[in-house]
């Protein structure tokens, strides 16, 4: 079982300290040493203040931020919890992933979903209603172009012909791919094109406020992992070699209170019963100070005692 964090931005207003060079270098050393595996941030370019005020959150932008992670650590892959594709054309995103692979000596995940948000897909000023389109063509050519030269792309918004784009990832034959949703299109697009799954926990309320299925149990995370196997199987795949990435429902937080670590573990040990590979560490988001607490307090008693 291996551990990530994604950045605790999560509020807004966020505590200060969170939006700057210190505070990134910071945790990102203090999870690397605590013996964390991954580490990575959100994608909001454009959120509503309707949204903040609702419950969302601040961000920092995921490609400069896990590029100033990687210049403090050297073990940490960086994976971003997620990078909406269809925001950003397909070859600027191929290009930001490559040079934080390459300067990474090759710890970048692209962790990718289609999005929900419709008044950021406005202000960015890509159409909400063609975003699962656009999300399957991104894919099309961010393999293509991180593992080819001279490549042509005619696609529903551009068109690309002999584009060559150097220098390319250090990883081989590209970067891992791992596709978010909880959905079966989503399953879907993990067996042709990826290397994992990144559901999120999502109760009926929010899963229908995010336009996805609701995965609220573990009860219900199986049955999903059950049918993303038979996709495996339909299509010749190896299910036990792709990566899946969920959150632990058992035993709190760290840095809470009333964080239970046996109770953690328990729940670990039935997560990775069900194939779960990596799983999502909620560090509080109050004070630096505060997440290095959790990141020492979940060394000692989950990732020492485990």
């Amino acid at each position: 079982m291996k551990f990530t964090i994604t950045y605790p931005m999560h509020s807004h207003p966020y505590h200060p300290d969170f939006a700057s060079g210190a505070g990134v270098a910071t945790l990102a050393a203090a999870c690397e040493k605590a013996g964390f595996d991954g580490f990575g941030f959100t994608d909001h370019p454009a959120p509503t203040q309707r949204w903040l005020d609702a419950g969302g959150h601040d961000s920092l932008d995921p490609f400069v931020a896990m590029g100033f992670a990687a210049a403090h650590t050297s073990t940490l892959r960086l994976i971003p919890n997620i990078v909406v594709l269809p925001y950003r054309n397909p070859f600027v995103v191929a290009k930001a992933g490559a040079t934080v692979d390459r300067l990474s000596d090759g710890r970048f995940t692209l962790a990718v979903g289609v999005g929900y948000l419709r008044k950021e897909f406005t202000a960015v000023g890509v159409d909400y209603e063609q975003r699962a389109a656009l999300f399957d063509e991104s894919l099309k050519v961010i393999d293509a172009i991180w593992t080819g030269d001279d490549i042509s792309y005619e696609g529903g918004d551009f068109t690309a012909i002999g584009i060559t784009a150097h220098p390319r990832p250090v990883s081989t034959p590209r970067p891992p791919i791992w596709i978010g949703g909880n959905t079966g299109a989503a399953r879907q697009r993990v067996v042709d094109r990826a290397e994992g799954w990144c559901p999120f926990a999502a109760p009926k309320a929010l899963a229908q406020t995010a336009k996805t299925a609701a995965l609220d149990s573990v009860e219900a995370l199986g049955v999903a992992i059950d049918d993303l196997h038979r996709r495996c199987d339909a299509a010749g795949r190896d299910a036990g070699a792709l990566d899946i990435a969920f959150t632990n429902f058992e035993g709190g937080h760290p840095g809470s209170p009333d964080f239970n670590a046996s109770a953690h573990i328990e729940g670990l040990q039935a997560l990775e019963k069900l194939g779960v590979t990596w799983v999502h560490v909620h560090l509080p988001g109050d004070s630096i100070a505060h997440a290095l607490e959790a990141i020492d307090q979940f060394r000692a008693e989950v990732i020492e005692a485990g």
